[in-house]
């Protein structure tokens, strides 16, 4: 599949965890270990990846429903096994920084949506230098929680680009279902919390297997 590069996209949108940065495995010890700390039915690895795109409270309600008087206690838990405790390294995938480069070059505008909350996401943009390649983000503290179309409207809005000028690109089935709810194309990338399978039934526009096919359909 391929995108329709006749379009001359304008906007591309990127989903962090999974998608820019690989982050899956930390995210996955983080969450078991804070079900094990508070005496939780320990989720599986992929329970964990299946509501990685949803914001926190939302992945946290599908994780743990019978729970619901513990969520704050799990949040903040899991904030400092993130932050403190866990030592899984999450590097940025080989070869993101030349595709974000090479987007950038080309005269597309970037755009981040994602499950992350705000003080997360800028504290990735400033760790890893990526924060000068983006325009506009949109995070879990601001929108709807993914798959509502709502972090990528508020984009196109904010940007004033129409939904054909627009393309998300994440690793989820939620970022593609998005996609589709904002009424933009999608790149669903297959190297990161969802199944190729999972991906194409939410008909992506295209699918890519490394992070550098991106740059083949833009």
């Amino acid at each position: 599949m391929k995108l329709d590069t006749a379009k001359q996209y304008q906007l591309v949108i990127f989903d962090w965890d999974g998608t820019l940065m690989d982050s899956i495995g930390k995210i996955v010890d983080c969450m078991q270990c804070v079900a094990k700390e508070l005496s939780l039915l320990v989720p599986s690895e992929q329970q964990v990846r299946d509501i990685i795109g949803l914001s926190i409270l939302p992945a946290m309600e599908k994780l743990f429903p019978n729970n619901a008087d513990q969520y704050d206690e799990l949040l903040e838990a899991y904030k400092n096994y993130y932050l403190n405790i866990n030592v899984t390294p999450s590097p940025l995938f080989d070869g993101i920084e030349t595709v974000l480069t090479e987007i950038q070059t080309a005269g597309h505008t970037l755009a981040i949506a994602t499950g992350k909350r705000r003080a997360g996401l800028d504290r990735m943009l400033a760790e890893t230098g990526l924060g000068k390649y983006f325009v506009a983000t949109r995070s879990a503290d601001e929108a709807e929680s993914k798959p509502h179309p709502s972090m990528i409207t508020s984009l196109l809005q904010e940007l004033n680009i129409a939904p054909e000028q627009a393309v998300m690109i994440g690793d989820s089935k939620l970022d593609i279902a998005m996609a589709n709810n904002a009424g933009v194309s999608s790149i669903a990338v297959t190297y990161g919390a969802h199944s190729l399978e999972d991906l194409l039934s939410q008909n992506p526009t295209a699918t890519v297997n490394k992070p550098t096919d991106i740059l083949l359909h833009l």
